[in-house]
């Protein structure tokens, strides 16, 4: 078999992880060019992948290279740029979410994989979770008949340490928390609940992390990811110090959503609680679903499908999962294996390019009705032809 050359371009932190996990020469896979503004990424990327790959800071210095693939794992600013030039090559794209941070960024990606039939993948890595996925197969077995309603709780306990000390802070670069973080969720309530939201309505504030005073200094541009570092001991979370030096995005959002098949969903999101994980709950004609967990050990999903007086504890069915390796439950692993294959071989993909679009159309509308006192918006359909192409 051909072997598969693939390269990275935002080679550092989330890139090199994804690297790692695609390359395997040994099945013919491997990383042959790295792209980063860090002199530090390049050099473990030549440690990682070998002294002989390509190494460059200028995305387009890699795009001229003998290439298969490339996985695009920048700043999210920068997604649409990136992906749109590789897209323009012919070559297979694997696009860290978000897709974009505009709409009609998106839709500029989608137009581009269209016109030079160009693979492109998503990694709206959640699809995979065992978790999620478990819900999914539940669903589809009509375990609660019909979903009809859809509630997710975000607990973003690391928000301080995470992403109000660079760019995320800033709109300019990020449009918001609520784009940035729920990109998944909402992506998994589409793909648990079977359609898209038409219709949000939101509200939200800059509740706590606006009143810390202590910043680093203002720079012109977006201030770099410093490698991620949890303090658990800096608590309250107003207590934080070192933060970036502009914030006007929220640390506490809630999201009304309609589906284009009726059912109802709520999001919320908040940055300044204690724990960190996610929590879904469908509940359909004939009983619901939560998860408790994101793959750690004891997640598990519970079924409540037969009626009962007050609150049962153990529900009526525990799915238990094991902990996995790799990186989110063991997702990263089975997102690069799917994209190895769409690539050499083609079919069908569990995570959707059109489905990202519509998690961004429906966090940026929300965005816009937090931002406007929480009128009800409808959310931009997306053109036909993208639809009908990227529905085959």
């Amino acid at each position: 078999m051909k072997a598969l050359r693939i390269g990275l371009i935002g080679s550092g932190g989330r890139g090199a992880h994804l690297g790692k996990v695609a390359h395997d020469p040994a099945r013919g896979v491997m990383v042959t060019a790295c792209c980063d503004t860090s002199r530090d990424a390049l050099d473990e990327n030549l440690a990682a992948f070998g002294p002989n790959i390509f190494t460059t800071s200028r995305y387009r210095d890699l795009l001229r290279q003998d290439l298969d693939a490339v996985i695009v794992a920048t700043p999210d600013f920068c997604h649409e740029e990136h992906a749109v030039a590789a897209l323009s090559k012919g070559l297979a794209v694997y696009l860290e979410k978000p897709m974009a941070i505009t709409v009609e960024g998106c839709d500029r990606v989608l137009r581009e994989a269209v016109k030079h039939r160009a693979p492109l993948y998503l990694g709206h890595n959640m699809r995979h979770m065992p978790f999620v996925r478990k819900m999914k197969e539940l669903i589809a077995n009509g375990a609660i008949g019909e979903p009809k309603a859809c509630w997710v709780r975000h607990f973003v306990g690391n928000g301080g340490d995470f992403y109000f000390r660079d760019w995320h802070a800033e709109r300019r670069f990020s449009t918001g928390l609520l784009l940035q973080k729920a990109a998944h969720d909402i992506d998994v309530i589409h793909w648990l609940c079977d359609g898209y939201s038409r219709v949000v309505n939101a509200m939200g504030a800059l509740a706590v992390y606006g009143d810390v005073e202590k910043r680093l200094p203002a720079i012109p541009g977006p201030r770099p990811i410093a490698r991620p570092v949890v303090r658990l001991k800096v608590w309250p979370p107003a207590t934080q110090h070192g933060l970036n030096h502009r914030i006007d995005v929220e640390d506490l959002s809630q999201v009304q959503m309609q589906l284009d098949n009726g059912v109802l969903a709520n999001y919320a999101q908040c940055h300044f609680t204690p724990d960190y994980w996610r929590s879904y709950v469908v509940i359909g004609t004939e009983g619901r679903l939560e998860n408790f967990g994101n793959g750690e050990k004891g997640t598990c999903v519970r079924l409540w499908n037969t009626r009962k007086r007050g609150y049962d504890v153990r529900g009526d069915k525990t799915y238990t999962f094991p902990v996995l390796a790799g990186g989110h439950g063991g997702a990263d692993v089975k997102t690069v294996a799917e994209f190895v294959r769409f690539v050499r071989k083609g079919g069908t993909t569990d995570t959707s390019p059109l489905g990202a679009r519509e998690s961004v159309a429906t966090a940026v509308t929300a965005t816009q009705s937090l931002r406007s006192g929480g009128i009800p918006l409808k959310v931009p359909l997306a053109a036909p032809a993208i639809v009908k192409f990227f529905q085959r």
